[in-house]
């Protein structure tokens, strides 16, 4: 009987692989193939893939795209982005995973998940895109995105990495109804917002906000989950005379949503004063453990009961390069889960510890294949005795 249930389970497995179609979509239906993307996704099923070949002289499919299926999205030439002048709507449902590859949209358009999920979990997977935003910020959604550019981000859960965003807002009112597994990640990512890069409002997930450079935008958190453990570690926040703000993070959480963040290794950056005295990071109703960072202006937080090791010295922000300069290299945290990728001691900043700027941000990348959507865990253990760690991702 096993066997027999083994060998159905294969079966069925086979099925759906070969069920899976890839549908062309080119110019004028050029070679048999759909000449607008709207056809394809109407006569594609669920689990297709759509391949789209870039129109000449970089001229823009002139269509609103609505996705209800489970569908992935991709350019027929590599290293070519297809133009769509339009929006997308993704219809919402309970295990739908619409993934959008090599796609720009041209002006102002963006894509938005158009209502909460029921049942399940709705998933979106953006990747090395270029979009003015993304609006995910409903009930039960995932939005994963990486290598991409754009303006203003708007989820409710998800891993943000190794973008070039305004800003990312992650939003929560209520709990969802069928939460992930996975906690929020915010890694790499390069914010240009003047006033609040990320603003966290959710009571659902732990959160990880790592190696981020904030060149002129804050971190604010609203809320958090309950008994939550949360990391701020590595990043670059700065706080300038056009935020309105006069600390780099600002921690606050209603009553019953009380948990614990680590902020450590981070450089904050002030240009003031302007809005009174700079603290670096406050908080109220959350517990904050604040160690080994680094302020060009002042470490004094009146409002933080765990802290030190932290220092001021004289840095500058090279907002064209993502680097700081002024740092002392190998001073922040000595404990082992913050060591460099090499080994080192870890530094402070985007560029420090094991999800360091540089495994997104490669130099001189070119059209090479580039892995930007990495997960480092910094330690496995197998019971008692360490492991080394692998680590996974897409290439583009």
């Amino acid at each position: 009987m096993k066997k027999q249930l083994l060998f159905i389970a294969i079966a069925s497995l086979f099925t759906s692989m070969a069920s899976a179609a890839d549908l062309y979509v080119r110019d004028l239906g050029a070679g048999g193939s759909y000449s607008t993307i709207s056809a394809a996704i109407t006569a594609a099923n669920d689990g297709d893939r759509i391949i789209i070949r870039p129109k000449a002289g970089s001229l823009p499919f002139i269509e609103n795209l609505t996705i209800d299926k489970s569908l992935s999205f991709v350019s027929e030439i590599n290293f070519s982005k297809y133009i769509l002048q339009g929006t997308i709507t993704v219809t919402p449902a309970a295990g739908r995973v619409v993934t959008i590859n090599n796609l720009q949209i041209s002006g102002t358009n963006a894509i938005t998940v158009s209502g909460d999920t029921t049942g399940g979990r709705t998933t979106l997977n953006v990747f090395n895109s270029t979009t003015a935003g993304v609006n995910a910020g409903v009930a039960n959604t995932t939005l994963n995105m990486s290598g991409c550019i754009g303006t203003a981000i708007t989820m409710t859960h998800g891993r943000i990495t190794g973008n070039k965003i305004t800003s990312v807002t992650i939003n929560t009112p209520t709990i969802d109804t069928n939460p992930s597994t996975d906690d929020i990640e915010i890694i790499a990512n390069a914010f240009s917002a003047n006033g609040t890069a990320i603003s966290m409002n959710q009571k659902n997930y732990n959160f990880r906000i790592l190696n981020n450079f904030a060149g002129t935008g804050i971190v604010t958190i609203s809320a958090v989950k309950s008994n939550s453990t949360n990391e701020i570690i590595n990043n670059v926040i700065s706080s300038t005379n056009t935020s309105n703000a006069n600390n780099s993070i600002q921690v606050s959480s209603p009553a019953g949503f009380t948990g614990l963040i680590s902020i450590l290794n981070n450089v904050f950056y002030y240009v003031g004063p302007t809005f009174g005295t700079f603290y670096p990071v406050t908080a109220s109703g959350v517990s904050c453990y604040v160690y080994y960072n680094i302020s060009n202006y002042s470490v004094t937080m009146p409002t933080i009961t765990n802290s030190g090791n932290n220092i001021t010295a004289s840095i500058s922000l090279n907002t064209t390069t993502y680097t700081v300069n002024g740092l002392a290299p190998n001073t922040g945290s000595p404990e082992d889960d913050f060591a460099d990728i090499d080994l080192s001691r870890n530094d402070r900043g985007n560029f420090g510890g094991s999800d360091s700027w540089a495994n997104y941000w490669p130099t001189n990348v070119g059209n090479k294949p580039q892995v930007n959507y990495l997960k480092t865990p910094r330690r496995i253990y197998t019971g008692t005795t360490e492991m080394n760690a692998t680590g996974s991702g897409y290439s583009k």
